[in-house]
């Protein structure tokens, strides 16, 4: 049994593993250089899913972490943060159109819930939407996709591992990892502070390839700013996701919207200090793209602009357990935290403690992204 573990990061990733760490008997520190759910977790679509994703483990990965939220919704009744309401997609070209009729052979083939709609079919799911937006069939539907509220399923998790005696370390970034005799030692903070480590998991999204150099690790990285708008509340009933041909949309609770376009991640600009800020007319154009949709939505504004870094291995794949040659050292970090945490971070406290995962993780391992470079 592993006495101390420490988890880097107290994003989605973060607090699964630490409350699957705890659960399991295992003395837990979370450490964090900003707030628990302050980087890149509070600031995603955060839409579950396994649409379109390949090759075949992972989109079987992906269902299992779906899985995975609806067994803990099921636990949390009141927890408010699940919201499998469903997903509508559609395109406007002919390219795009037979780019999404492939996807949903393909996902259909794998057993996947799926199915296709016309006009009036999705106005009854989306009354407010303006059914002159939408075409007259082509429309697919993805009846178990949805959306998760992650600061409040972060909280959730965190409490749970905290109540277990786990400590949370929030604004205290790790800035050395002591590695002996073929293992991780011990954590330093920039407080000076000193972590004893029997385990050490790698939570850091898009820090990762940062905390994995102090390892002696190169981990292939290829992230990407991602820009989401919230509305202010609308007047306007959106209960599923949406991913129209020029805006993809969600409910964000409070009757706001939560609004993304790729043109308005190319928007975002970083100044030599290292502030970020996002065009306004571009911020402006994604709203409009909105109201398009539902008209409802009015006269509301942005009412803020969140960005945030999306952690991307180099090869798109997550990067999850153990280290052949550092093996008391483990990775938890993926582009898709919002469907995986849960089912992958179980995994990976589960090998953190000892216990053979390679039936599950052996297509995601470090050694293969490591190969990529």
């Amino acid at each position: 049994m592993v006495a101390n573990a420490v988890v880097i990061g107290a994003g989605l990733y973060g607090a699964a593993v630490a409350a699957s760490l705890t659960r399991r008997g295992a003395r837990v520190t979370v450490v964090d250089a900003g707030s628990p759910g302050g980087g890149t977790s509070g600031a995603t679509f955060s839409w579950t899913n396994s649409c379109g994703k390949q090759p075949r483990s992972y989109h079987d990965f992906s269902v299992e972490g779906m899985a995975a939220h609806r067994r803990l919704a099921a636990d949390v009744p009141h927890g408010g943060w699940y919201h499998e309401t469903g997903n509508l997609e559609w395109a406007a070209t002919d390219a795009d159109r037979e780019a999404l009729a492939r996807k949903v052979a393909a996902v259909l083939d794998y057993g996947y819930e799926a199915r296709w709609l016309g006009r009036a079919e999705a106005s009854d799911l989306e009354p407010d939407l303006d059914p002159a937006a939408l075409p007259e069939e082509g429309i697919a539907y993805f009846p178990r996709e949805g959306w998760v509220e992650p600061v409040r399923l972060i909280g959730h998790l965190l409490s749970t591992a905290a109540s277990a005696g786990a400590e949370v370390v929030p604004g205290d970034a790790v800035t050395g990892l002591e590695v002996s005799a073929g293992a991780v030692r011990a954590v330093r903070l920039a407080s000076g502070r000193r972590l004893p480590a029997d385990a050490v998991v790698n939570c850091a999204g898009p820090q990762a390839a940062r905390i994995a150099e102090l390892a002696g690790l190169a981990l292939p990285m290829r992230n990407t700013r991602g820009v989401l708008v919230r509305t202010s509340p609308v007047a306007a009933a959106v209960a599923r996701v949406i991913h129209a041909p020029h805006v993809h949309l969600r409910p964000d609770g409070g009757g706001r919207l939560l609004l993304h376009t790729p043109e308005v991640d190319g928007a975002a600009r970083v100044s030599e200090t290292g502030e970020v800020s996002v065009d306004r007319s571009a911020v402006r154009e994604v709203v409009e793209a909105g109201r398009a949709l539902y008209p409802g939505i009015g006269a509301a504004s942005a009412e803020s602009v969140r960005v945030g870094e999306r952690p991307i291995p180099e090869d798109g794949l997550p990067v999850l357990g153990r280290v052949l040659g550092l093996p008391n050292f483990h990775f938890a970090v993926s582009h898709s935290g919002a469907t995986l945490s849960l089912h992958a971070g179980d995994l990976v406290a589960a090998e953190a403690l000892g216990e053979d995962r390679d039936d599950a993780l052996a297509p995601f391992r470090f050694e293969r992204s490591a190969a990529v470079h």
